[in-house]
């Protein structure tokens, strides 16, 4: 070989790299995970079905909405796409008009109101047509449901007619008959609506109630931490292009104008070859149960059935009838159905075909089947939607949350218990798509997590409080120790990236990163126990990293590098400004507390005590003394000390009690001895009369209470136990004789 050649650099090949896991989300469409592959590079279109806005948000309506809220803020700042999220907010329904007209007839009634037994008249035909109702009902919950209702509004009904009967005075019947509107809400609102609903025109009373709930929706959104959609949509805002949409429906051939309403023909659309209806849901198609209720209580007359074509076939455009708000079309006055108002509000923001479509699993079939198959006859293609996803059901104690059924707590209510970080953990910790229970103990797992990855920030910080930051000092040579938790950091991370890749699974990643923490958690222990200085890199990177993730997660809003923000939003560097002077005061403390200890002086070591345990945890700090080591300050908010605090004196009370009656017991223990003791031999059998009827000179018995002669092997045991009192007694009298 030349000396040239030597010199001349070897061939290089690169590295076999790894394979890395692909983003896969579980699509409705397939129903499997498939990779993700948007149609624009990193730019994700987005449509997700919002609120109806006739009643306030349940933990139901949360389940959703948080949900997504975490699988668009995973896709933006983890996987890094560009996600344009349009959200709707429906404001033309069978269900909201019907509740602005009830809500508005049972308040002029109530005013109105005045005479018992008009009251008595209206409330009986009320009931009898709730009783039409309830005979008519097949689904069980609502039968129950029903039932309640009619149950309470008779038994309100029975104490007014006894009332009367009894002669009672105006004004106490006055107040029984405004308790009878109040218990019998429901069969009146359906009595009124019946008789008076076409008489309500004032399009007014009905955007008042959407208004209403739709501010409130956006306040316990932000209450929640829930991102606002890029764009939000009203149906009210696009009657026009509703009109223009079906009508293209029309001309294409897939729907028909009856009586001014126009319903889509399913069986045309599924029988075309480039078509099919009921893809979400295949084995539903024809449940009309499904149908009648996707249709809307306003819209199951026999009149309206009876001029569809098929009863498979829903209302793109319902005609106008009395008691409704209407708008102009080319079929006449009218209002949208409830499926088109998505497909046309969508298709104007995303076109004709978007990356993902989200909303709950109960509006699978019929409202999102519809919808695909109504906007796939619009644009005349088969995959209007790439990716359907649903989140699952939220169920109370194993029973379903709705509306509908009134079974459902709010979220304002639910805000009033739990934090909206405690409520984002919860549904963190469950797969997004499946059905999830709320109840206490899943709320306590989450409470359980918050405060363990809190108590593993502010451990954190204290350690890095008192290392260098930078400069030479603030590096060590790294030991087998941090070698072996670099690695299981590593490790982590690959777990976190591959459930994020496994449908955004966050319990997955929640689990990889509580693991971690138990591993710091050893690591810092060990350190601790063997004297060994930290090494701040490595645990500064792992909490960094567990922060970052959370904040992904939207678990905190601020910017802090470590932990949760120590006093809420705009305040994150309270912690960084208060803390060296809350470092000095313990300090001090400790140095007061350790020379009242030598000089015992018990008076300022309560005061110190009362100090660390009642002043400082009313300004939200928590001082830790740790024997033979600094005390250590936590910055918490005061509502969790104050809930510390108090199981705290309530298990210092418990265990004052239990120590208490085990004193009583001991004490009544010894005293029922000393009074045996007392206890003559020669008495102690004579007052057993249900026993024995015979005792001989000593007074041991010898006939029981028969008048039968004792055996032997009684008399023995007996004897036994007269000796054992004999001895009792004497040492009682000696001890008497010493006094």
């Amino acid at each position: 070989m030349t000396e040239g050649a030597k010199r001349s650099q070897p061939s290089w090949s690169p590295p076999c790299a790894r394979e890395e896991p692909k983003l896969r989300l579980y699509n409705s469409l397939t129903r499997n995970k498939e990779v993700f592959i948007p149609q624009d590079g990193k730019r994700v279109t987005w449509y997700s079905c919002g609120p109806t806005v006739y009643d306030s948000s349940h933990m139901g309506h949360a389940r959703s909405y948080i949900s997504f809220d975490i699988l668009r803020r995973v896709l933006m700042h983890y996987f890094n796409y560009d996600v344009f999220y349009v959200m709707n907010v429906t404001d033309i329904d069978d269900k909201i008009i019907k509740r602005a007209r009830t809500n508005y007839l049972l308040e002029k009634y109530s005013e109105s109101i005045d005479c018992p037994n008009e009251a008595v008249a209206n409330m009986e035909e009320a009931s009898q047509l709730f009783k039409q109702k309830i005979a008519a009902e097949t689904n069980a919950e609502k039968l129950d449901m029903y039932k309640r209702f009619l149950a309470k509004a008779l038994s309100s009904l029975e104490e007014l007619k006894t009332a009367i009967k009894d002669g009672k005075t105006q004004e106490e019947l006055r107040s029984l008959v405004k308790a009878l509107v109040v218990d019998g809400k429901d069969p009146l609102a359906d009595w009124l609506d019946l008789n008076r609903g076409s008489e309500v025109t004032d399009k007014a009373i009905f955007s008042a109630l959407t208004k209403h709930f739709e501010e409130e929706y956006h306040k316990d959104m932000k209450a929640l931490n829930v991102l606002p959609a890029d764009v939000l949509t009203r149906v009210s805002e696009y009657v026009p292009e509703v009109t223009d949409f079906i009508q293209k429906i029309i001309n294409n051939g897939f729907a028909y104008e009856a009586n001014g309403s126009v319903y889509f023909m399913t069986s045309k659309f599924d029988s075309a070859s480039d078509h099919s209806y009921a893809k979400l849901v295949p084995e539903a198609f024809g449940d009309e149960a499904a149908l009648k209720e996707g249709e809307g209580d306003l819209s199951v007359s026999q009149d309206q059935l009876s001029e569809k074509r098929s009863p498979n076939d829903f209302a793109l455009w319902k005609a106008a009838k009395p008691g409704e708000p209407t708008w102009d079309s080319p079929w006449g006055k009218g209002r949208p159905g409830w499926h088109i108002e998505c497909s046309v509000m969508a298709s104007c923001l995303l076109g004709e075909s978007m990356d993902i479509h989200t909303g709950g699993v109960d509006l699978k079939f019929p409202h999102h089947d519809n919808e695909l198959a109504q906007s796939e006859a619009y644009y005349g293609n088969d995959r209007w939607v790439q990716y359907f996803l649903h989140a699952g059901h939220l169920t109370i104690e194993g029973c379903k949350m709705s509306k509908s059924l009134k079974n459902f707590i709010t979220i304002q209510d639910a805000l009033k218990q739990y934090s909206s970080r405690q409520i984002r953990f919860v549904f963190l910790l469950h797969s997004w798509k499946d059905t999830m229970d709320y109840s206490a103990a899943t709320m306590e797992s989450a409470l359980q997590y918050e405060k363990m990855v809190n108590e593993f920030f502010l451990n954190i910080k204290d350690i890095l409080r008192d290392l260098p930051s930078e400069g030479s000092e603030s590096f060590q040579k790294w030991t087998p120790a941090e070698i072996e938790l670099n690695n299981q950091f590593r490790e982590c991370q690959v777990k976190v990236h591959q459930g994020l890749c496994d449908s955004i699974d966050t319990r997955a990643a929640l689990d990889a990163v509580r693991a971690l923490i138990g591993q710091c958690n050893v690591h810092i222990q060990a350190k601790r126990a063997s004297k060994h200085p930290f090494e701040r890199a490595i645990l500064a990177n792992i909490a960094a990293y567990i922060t970052n993730l959370l904040r992904i997660f939207g678990t905190m809003e601020d910017e802090v590098s470590i932990g949760f923000p120590a006093s809420g939003k705009g305040q994150s560097n309270v912690e960084e400004a208060v803390m060296p002077y809350l470092k000095t005061m313990a300090v001090f403390r400790e140095e007061v507390r350790q020379t009242a200890k030598t000089q015992k002086v018990t008076e300022i070591l309560n005061l110190c005590d009362d100090l660390r345990d009642n002043i400082l945890p009313e300004l939200g700090v928590r001082l830790e003394d740790r024997e033979g080591e600094k005390s250590v300050v936590k910055l918490v908010d005061r509502e969790t000390l104050m809930k510390e605090r108090e199981v705290a004196l309530r298990q210092a009370e418990e265990k004052r009690l239990k120590k208490e009656a085990a004193k009583r017991k001991e004490e009544e223990k010894q005293a029922a001895k000393e009074a045996q003791r007392r206890i003559k031999p020669s008495e102690m059998f004579r007052h057993e009369t249900d026993k024995y009827s015979q005792f001989d000179e000593k007074g041991l018995p010898t006939h029981d209470a028969k008048g039968e002669k004792l055996s032997g092997k009684q008399s023995k045991k007996l004897a036994k136990l007269y000796q054992t009192q004999e001895k009792l007694h004497n040492e009682y009298l000696a001890s008497i004789a010493e006094k």
